[in-house]
């Protein structure tokens, strides 16, 4: 039984160790620029409908926190099936790499949120250059097993985060633009990387 556990080890080392150094296919280009689109229909209608959003902070936020989900659901979904598709057998330790890298900043920025709001919710405008900074880091961790072209969205996301620091620093007020706008061109951007370090053949089905 020792010798068969420490083969199964060894085999679970081996497979981790060749998903390490495998690219990841599990991002798929047209559910990531979705999850764009999804930013611009929440800033559109919070735009429209919520005419004080500082004044209303906890609509704000929840507006926000129902899109990531809605995005993460669908990245899940497809990286589910397009990893299975192009990495069989790794297919399993390859999600669970991508979610290992990314899985720090989304909990950072989550417990982030929290403590804000239950100790400081004065300094809620922060969040959202925040989160940006978060989810730079994010894509920063993954680019080992990624294109290495993302560098350039997760400094997209690193510059505007601090750049939505500045503007919101002026009057401490909650923006759907300085919120939605890098989200938009962040997951378009990422997007178009994948697409083209693809060699735009990959389609998704």
């Amino acid at each position: 039984m020792r010798d068969l556990d420490k083969a199964l080890a060894d085999i679970l080392t081996i497979r981790s160790q060749i998903a390490a150094g495998t690219a990841f296919r599990g991002y798929g280009p047209a559910t990531v620029a979705a999850t764009g689109g999804l930013a611009l229909i929440t800033a559109t209608v919070q735009f429209l409908w919520l005419r004080d959003p500082s004044g209303h902070p906890l609509i704000f936020f929840l507006g926000w926190a129902a899109t990531a989900l809605v995005s993460v659901a669908m990245i899940w979904i497809e990286m589910q099936a397009r990893s299975r598709r192009h990495h069989s057998g790794l297919a399993d330790a390859m999600i669970h790499q991508a979610v290992e890298q990314f899985l720090p900043a989304a909990v950072a920025g989550a417990l982030l949120a929290v403590m804000l709001w239950n100790f400081a919710p004065e300094t809620l405008w922060m969040l959202p250059g925040l989160w940006q900074v978060m989810v730079s880091l994010g894509v920063f961790a993954s680019i080992r097993s990624l294109p290495r072209a993302v560098a350039v969205a997760g400094a997209w996301y690193f510059v505007t985060g601090f750049a939505t620091l500045l503007v919101a620093s002026q009057d401490h007020a909650l923006s759907p633009w300085t919120m939605g706008l890098p989200f938009v061109i962040g997951q378009l951007l990422m997007a178009a990387i994948l697409h083209f370090a693809s060699g735009g053949t990959d389609v998704e089905d």
